[in-house]
């Protein structure tokens, strides 16, 4: 029997098939196995909200400025200044209330409890704050631990180096530490906060 070459061609058509097939099932394999390009996504966490800051006066044991978390209540606040006065006048609060950044809370006391010298909500603060930029050495002397020394190094200060501008600055002046300050912190102002 004679062989054709069409008949060696039938013979080798099917491996030939099954060679191509293979090729292409490991190109596709290969393409897909294969590390990937470029840089890998690293995730950042989100980012922390802003806290709030409100200032919580009147009836609380520790009155003053609180940061607290975002979406913090007014029973938060009044917790952060050490809760009720046994003098506070609870009938007007919402405890539930979302506070805002930047709010005065101010918890009121019951009539006829309110403390000897303390200011009314309605009424402007008995107390006038010294202007630290502007006041002279003898009115600087009337705060509580600045005599006249201290009193003449704050306006030497103010002449050598300037304005201040915060009040935690006047504890650049040699004589005033963070004692001093504390002390004058709450009678004191700059005229640029």
């Amino acid at each position: 029997m004679e062989t054709t070459k069409q008949d060696i061609l039938k013979a080798f058509y099917p491996t030939f098939i099954g060679v191509l097939i293979g090729l292409v099932l490991g190109g596709v394999l290969w393409i897909v196995a294969r590390s990937p390009r470029g840089n890998s996504v690293a995730l950042l966490p989100p980012p922390t909200p802003a806290p709030l800051v409100v200032d919580v006066a009147g009836a609380v044991p520790r009155p003053g400025v609180y940061e607290l978390p975002d979406g913090s209540r007014v029973k938060d606040a009044v917790d952060a200044a050490g809760g009720f006065l046994a003098e506070a006048d609870r009938t007007g609060l919402n405890l539930a209330a979302p506070l805002e950044d930047g709010q005065q809370l101010q918890i009121p006391f019951l009539a006829g409890a309110e403390p000897v010298g303390a200011a009314r909500v309605d009424e402007p603060a008995a107390l006038d704050l010294i202007d630290i930029n502007t006041a002279d050495a003898e009115t600087l002397s009337t705060l509580p631990g600045i005599g006249p020394t201290l009193a003449q190094r704050i306006v030497e200060y103010r002449e050598t180096w300037g304005d201040f501008y915060y009040i935690e600055d006047i504890m650049n002046v040699e004589g005033i530490g963070p004692s001093t300050f504390e002390n004058i912190k709450d009678l004191i102002m700059t005229g640029y906060e």
